[in-house]
């Protein structure tokens, strides 16, 4: 059966994301965003760069000048010393995964038969790495090793995580064609990957469960580990590494960038205790390891979902306790959403009589499957979705209308705040467009999550035919309750 599976029709599939065109533009253009925000929003002479505030009189030079283009050029955007650094502290996860105790949990059931198990003990490694980082902070402050590696090697650092999510997506690739039928270890073909198309399938991902078996480590099952561990972590990592620079900046730490280096390690503990969670999402069920993936689990969680302590580390913000309190208040209804109906819905899942979802009235299709009508699922399709996407406002929000010019020491500057070089930091004409980059998480995660309840509706329409145009009809809205 997994044997069929090796090139599937996209007119019956139907193509995502735009179809070979449009994976083509995201596997090329995404790193080319990633440096355009990294670059644009700077702490050389503003967020944004001034000339990009005045695009008639543009120069290349003064653009290159303004931004900390590397005097080597493209070359200089990587370095042996970052990029050997970041295989260290891939190493050094990995070594954590062999060693540290884990838990076993079977998947859910494949197409071809059988589950897989999964080895599972990433928040005692989280845990673990945050316990030695915050021992070096302690002894050593804000000139800690570690933090001053990251702040003076930044863009070489994001250059060798890019490099290793485009070598990880044409590894299993390339692999994914030695997959045979009726294989022992239950290697299974992605039907959205394999249309034929090989820029297409590249992206989407060919094999559903890539692993692989490495010396000491032993079998390492490729797309969970990635979603799981180095990208989050190194989330929390980043964060760390902006407050301890505001602190070399400043010579003390604002309570918005504090706010949000700790909500969002909140975050990603909360996700990491909850593991097993993982097994039902869409991106194991359903979706190959390609190079959406390992992009999005390597580069784009981690530097994207940081740019807010970024920008704070070099124009800090204070919220003072009120400010502090509303978006706290914001935090924690989005989680209280997010996290009560997860919760819901995976014990629904595991044992329908549990007495906690006992009282949850479900719809049975024709394949057995049962899709709840009432509880957190009966008021959206996706009402977990919600809850995300509100905690993604408090993320942005300490940053309030921002921007900022950075001015040379001694200017005197109105309202400027003064960094411990004497370098002057005021908004000037860039306050309001530094949010196009503070604020570009809250928009992107919005498009994220509609095109993924988009996406899983289609999955679902292919499963469940008229059963789900008539569980549409019980549960109208898909992911804002009265209005979508």
């Amino acid at each position: 059966m997994a044997g069929k599976m090796k090139k599937t029709d996209p007119r019956q599939h139907g193509y995502e994301f735009g179809g070979p065109f449009g994976a083509a533009a995201i596997t090329f253009g995404l790193p080319i965003l990633c440096y355009v925000l990294t670059f644009g929003c700077n702490d050389v002479t503003g967020c944004p760069a001034p000339s990009l505030l005045h695009p008639k009189s543009l120069s290349l030079e003064q653009l290159k000048a303004e931004v900390g283009w590397p005097e080597d050029g493209i070359w200089g955007l990587a370095s042996w010393k970052a990029t050997f650094g970041v295989l260290g502290y891939y190493a050094f996860n990995a070594l954590l995964y062999r060693m540290l105790p884990a838990t076993e949990i079977e998947g859910t059931e494949l197409r071809s038969g059988g589950r897989l198990k999964y080895r599972f003990n990433s928040f005692a490694s989280i845990v673990t790495t945050l316990v030695l980082v915050l021992s070096g902070t302690i002894a050593q402050g804000a000139d800690f090793p570690l933090w001053t590696f990251i702040a003076d090697n930044y863009v070489q650092i994001l250059t060798a995580n890019i490099l290793i999510a485009y070598f990880l997506a044409t590894f299993v690739y390339v692999r994914s064609f030695s997959v045979k039928p009726g294989n022992p270890e239950r290697r299974e073909l992605a039907a959205g990957g394999c249309t034929g198309n090989m820029i297409y399938d590249f992206y989407m991902g060919r094999e559903l469960n890539p692993r692989v078996t490495l010396p000491f480590i032993g079998e390492v099952d490729i797309k969970s580990y990635m979603e799981l561990r180095p990208g989050l972590l190194g989330w929390i990592i980043l964060n760390g590494a902006f407050v301890a620079k505001q602190y070399r900046n400043y010579g003390w730490v604002s309570d918005s960038i504090v706010f949000i280096a700790l909500a969002q390690a909140f975050y990603v503990l909360d996700s990491q205790y909850m593991e097993p969670a993982i097994l039902t999402t869409m991106d194991i069920t359903t979706d190959g390891f390609g190079f959406m993936l390992s992009f999005g689990d390597l580069v784009w969680v981690p530097f994207i979902y940081s740019q807010q302590t970024r920008y704070l580390s070099t124009h800090p913000v204070v919220l003072g306790p009120l400010g502090i309190s509303g978006v706290t208040a914001l935090l924690a209804i989005g989680f209280y959403i997010f996290r009560a109906s997860n919760k819901q819905k995976n014990a629904f899942r595991s044992n329908p009589t549990d007495p906690a979802v006992a009282h949850i009235k479900y719809m049975e299709t024709k394949t057995g499957s049962r899709l709840m009508i009432s509880g957190w699922w009966g008021v959206a399709r996706h009402i977990n979705y919600l809850g995300d996407w509100l905690q993604s406002f408090p993320y942005s929000m300490p940053t309030g209308f921002a921007g900022y010019t950075i001015l040379a020491a001694g200017t005197g500057a109105e309202g400027a705040v003064r960094m411990r070089d004497g370098r002057e930091v005021v908004q000037g004409p860039a306050k309001y467009w530094g949010m196009l980059f503070t604020y570009f998480y809250v928009v992107y995660f919005a498009v994220l999550l509609i095109h993924r309840d988009r996406r899983d509706d289609e999955k679902c329409a292919r499963k469940y035919g008229e059963d789900w145009e008539k569980y549409k009809k019980i549960v109208r809205y898909r992911i804002v309750p009265g209005i979508y």
